[in-house]
């Protein structure tokens, strides 16, 4: 058993790793401008990932599921908050560098849902689990593009004084902005052409290929020297890995006992999927440290070959 979850996350896994490897190889064959990778960040924050949002929330979503897994929201609600908690107090206690900080907490709470845990969800569990992973979804992504995208795009590297303006528009990024929408269209029931359905999924389809791009691309340019396990490193992926699926795994055992074997499982599972791949994206958008958020990244990804079949162990005796 644990050889086939192996195997499954592997495949999950790889072309994550082809396409990191790919922008990494065209930037260090200089195929790109000095501005491309802005251009990219622009594309993805402001068109591809509101348009993504919309359209996973109006394909995965109806009120009536909403209402039917309501108990399950609190309980990853919870964990959530928790992880924020347990984030915030770490980055005071080791000291996070400014620029750094956002990345740290968004790993600690914020997972790759719709990308890696979607499909790695439907391989380990099947379909008859989906309706369990839109619970997560909602919860992290709710979380990703409130104080999630507000912490790393008001966390520069350079601490001024006069940072201490606030910035309204970074309360209503345009990825929450597509969130909200959704929402609105699912709840007033409004109809969407299948035109502007089929046009903003060919626009979200190009969010995940060129995240993982730009992050080979700001590994070539940082050089993979940049790819190590510093302090900073190691406690967020700690974070990521052990203490999200431990705070998730004290909700479930406390208040969430009566939740059906396979919800259980879900949450557990989708707590422990590697971190955002659109973080150097974010963070670069306020001005933080963007080879950190790579680091993040990159790490997280490739520890999910041992992370998830080790969560899956662990779950047989607990769950």
């Amino acid at each position: 058993v644990i050889f086939m979850v192996f195997l499954q996350s592997l495949e999950s896994i790889l072309p994550v790793v082809i396409l990191i490897s790919l922008g990494y190889i065209l930037q260090i064959r200089k195929w790109f401008d000095v501005s491309f990778s802005d251009n990219i960040s622009k594309l993805i924050m402001n068109i591809a990932l509101p348009a993504s949002i919309f359209v996973s929330v109006m394909e995965y979503l109806t009120v009536e599921r909403l209402i039917k897994l309501s108990s399950g929201l609190v309980y990853v609600g919870l964990a959530t908050i928790l992880g924020y908690v347990v984030a915030f107090i770490l980055v005071k206690v080791l000291k996070i560098k400014p620029g750094r900080r956002g990345t740290f907490i968004n790993t600690f709470v914020n997972a790759n849902t719709i990308f890696i845990g979607l499909p790695l969800n439907i391989a380990l569990f099947g379909d008859k689990a989906t309706e369990y992973f839109l619970v997560y979804y909602i919860i992290n992504t709710i979380s990703s593009w409130t104080l999630g995208i507000y912490l790393m795009t008001t966390d520069s590297l350079v601490q001024t004084k006069t940072e201490v303006s606030f910035d309204f528009k970074k309360l209503l990024p345009p990825p929450l902005i597509g969130f909200l929408v959704a929402i609105v269209f699912l709840i007033v029931k409004i109809p969407v052409p299948q035109v502007m359905t089929k046009t903003l999924t060919y626009a979200g389809n190009i969010v995940t290929p060129l995240s993982l791009i730009y992050i080979g691309i700001v590994l070539a340019k940082a050089g993979l020297a940049t790819v190590k396990l510093d302090k900073d490193s190691v406690f967020a992926l700690c974070g990521r890995f052990l203490i999200a699926p431990l705070l998730m795994m004290i909700v479930l055992k406390t208040i969430g006992t009566n939740l059906p074997n396979l919800e259980a499982q879900t949450f557990m599972l989708q707590s422990a999927v590697s971190s955002l791949a659109v973080m150097p994206i974010l963070v670069h958008q306020g001005n933080g440290d963007v080879e950190y958020a790579t680091n993040i990244v990159t790490l997280s990804t490739v520890l999910l070959v041992v992370v998830i079949p080790s969560v899956m162990s662990i779950m047989h005796f607990v769950i």
